[in-house]
């Protein structure tokens, strides 16, 4: 099982690696706004748009981190840095933003949801916290919410959460990727159990849902595809070259997307959404979900999203995997 587990690491670093150079061409329209000037900022791996501040940016590190978050400017400064009490940091991957309809407060969703041993851990956590007014360092009180999977531990980097349903949506990082519904209500006294409701592109990086959620998105290594609440996959849009992608979020006015990467002064690209396209497939066939949900697609075109190069490099990375389990295991006779 060791080897079994390292040779899977190997696969997704591997993959990681051969991410760049199968990057989308670069698009005429997307805009480098800016890069993260902080030092202490070296793996970006979630991101989130304030919903109350005006050109306000929230990042955090990834795995070894402290359970911190940043809320940094359009010019790349950090303007301020927000600690979560009582809260870990195992593996923070993802984050998502919301606004209170009853209060208008913006809310912060922080998820510490990666496991690179896909099952390793018990269960996964996510944070809830409301955006503070002021942008000035603090430690903040979160709301800790523990999940565990219907069919077993998954390794994940993308949450989303439906901003007309509430909805938290966990979007798994495998070869056979899905999205993961949570439990209407959530509660803090017990695991809340997280139920597949759709397929999810091969190696998903991260999730998240537009402001009034008519769409949401899925981002791979790359490239990222939009969908309907419905699942029916609106375009898909080409992103940025970058080191290692693992971040994706919506504009507030919804017509274009964020991203970001990991890596010392990595930069944040505005991407806009060109106009949709009817999809190539037939409408896909969702399994029924609770009323009131809007579970994503179950279909070819959004478990894909690749093209004939990607599919290469995934064969070549494998092929490289196969060759290296082969030799281990004749060292380990």
């Amino acid at each position: 099982m060791v080897l079994i587990r390292t040779c899977a690491a190997a696969v997704v670093a591997l993959a990681a690696c051969a991410a760049p150079a199968a990057a989308s061409a670069p698009s005429p329209d997307e805009e480098k706004l800016f890069a993260f000037e902080d030092p202490r900022i070296t793996e970006s791996s979630g991101l989130a748009l304030s919903p109350t501040h005006d050109d306000v940016y929230y990042t955090h590190n990834d795995s070894a981190a402290r359970p911190e978050f940043y809320a940094v400017g359009s010019d790349g400064r950090t303007r301020a840095t927000f600690r979560l009490r009582g809260a870990e940091a195992r593996d923070w991957e993802a984050m998502a933003a919301t606004r209170d309809p009853e209060t208008g407060r913006g809310v912060l969703w922080l998820a510490d949801i990666g496991d690179n041993l896909d099952g390793a851990w018990p269960d996964v956590s996510v944070y809830k916290v409301t955006e503070p007014r002021t942008l000035a360092d603090a430690t903040l009180p979160a709301t800790r919410y523990r999940f565990r999977y219907a069919g077993g531990g998954r390794n994940a980097e993308g949450i989303m959460v439906n901003p007309v349903t509430g909805r938290l949506y966990v979007v798994s990082k495998e070869f056979s990727g899905a999205v993961y519904e949570a439990p209407a209500r959530l509660r803090t006294g017990r695991a809340n159990v997280l139920r597949k409701v759709s397929a999810a592109p091969i190696m998903a990086t991260d999730a998240a849902y537009a402001p009034d959620g008519s769409s949401y998105v899925i981002r791979t290594y790359f490239s990222a595809t939009v969908y309907r609440p419905s699942g029916e996959v609106l375009t898909r849009v080409s992103m940025p070259e970058l080191e290692q992608a693992e971040s994706i979020a919506y504009t507030r006015d919804g017509k274009a997307l964020l991203t970001g990467s990991e890596g010392a002064d990595s930069p944040v690209y505005r991407v806009p959404i060109p106009a949709a396209a009817p999809s190539p497939s037939p409408p896909p066939s969702r399994q029924a979900a609770p009323e009131g949900t809007q579970a994503a697609a179950d279909s070819p075109a959004a478990s894909s999203g690749l093209t004939l190069r990607d599919v290469l490099i995934w064969l070549a990375a494998a092929a490289i995997a196969i060759g290296f389990i082969t030799f281990l295991a004749r060292r380990t006779r």
